[in-house]
């Protein structure tokens, strides 16, 4: 990576840090988007001034539309092909139906994260191309469109339940699931909804767990995720950059978890772990 990619990670990372929720990169720089009632221009002030190089920036708010689904209707349907040779479309409504594909899924692109354009979901999407799903339990945090639980329940997943703290993407993942003919348990809300620290976990646990959020929140809420694993069971995570792996990967060995591989894709991770038996 050149000195610029590094330093636009360390300020993506530093931004990650508040409550920035997404980042685009740009020939100019980087655009951060926060809701407008999470704004802190003071926090957003300290991290300009700290910076090690000199920044410059504009703040506005946006129009309150539909920007996701605005931003992917000016993009083609994404053919993911995993390791082991399955290949998985993934398709808005309005895109062409195939049939010389493994599985194909519909989903609505609206204002929920998970349509297999950004590199964390199509690493993710691969990796549950990969994995057993006959007969498993499986948690999708942070669930976004669904399209990863969706795609387990299509690969034979017993049960899927699927997290989120956004009620559009709650919305969003009930209709996906009927549009794909399968039955997720959804539910809105985050990690408590598995239990508190050091508590009876409010769940059965699961074979497989997946997450792909960010950074912070990952090792924020890993705790919660192994107390909810089967021996054995295993924990997918995306949403962080390469830089990040090794945060992430000692986070899950203090927790008994141990590393088994990784993905990488245009500067994003995702890393494979799994519970000792």
């Amino acid at each position: 990576m050149d000195d610029t990619g590094m330093f636009r990670d360390m300020l993506v990372g530093e931004l990650a840090e508040g409550p920035y929720e997404s980042f685009v990169d740009t020939k100019e720089g980087v655009k951060a988007y926060v809701p407008a009632d999470q704004f802190d221009r003071h926090f957003l002030e300290v991290t300009v001034e700290t910076f090690p190089l000199p920044l410059k920036y504009t703040v506005a708010e946006m129009e309150d539309r539909d920007w996701n689904a605005e931003w992917e209707r000016g993009h083609e349907a994404v053919l993911v092909k995993a390791d082991n040779g399955t290949s998985i479309w993934v398709r808005a409504p309005f895109h062409p139906h195939r049939t010389d594909v493994d599985y194909e899924l519909v989903i609505e692109p609206k204002m929920s994260f998970g349509t297999a354009h950004h590199p964390t979901t199509y690493m993710m999407l691969s990796y549950v191309a990969e994995l057993e799903m006959v007969g498993k339990r499986v948690l999708d945090m942070g669930c976004g469109t669904a399209v990863l639980g969706i795609l387990a329940k299509l690969r034979g997943a017993e049960y899927v339940m699927g997290i989120d703290v956004d009620e559009w993407a709650y919305r969003n993942g009930l209709e996906n699931a009927a549009s794909n003919g399968v039955e997720l348990d959804l539910r809105l809300g985050d990690a408590g909804l598995l239990g508190v620290a050091g508590g009876t976990p409010a769940v059965q646990p699961f074979d497989v767990i997946i997450a792909n959020i960010n950074r912070n929140i990952l090792l924020r809420d890993m705790e919660a995720y192994a107390r909810v694993l089967k021996g054995g069971g295993v924990l997918l995570l995306s949403g962080f950059y390469e830089a990040d792996e090794g945060a992430l990967i000692a986070r899950a060995n203090e927790l008994g978890m141990t590393f088994e591989q990784k993905k990488n894709r245009d500067g994003w991770s995702a890393i494979q772990l799994r519970v000792k038996s």
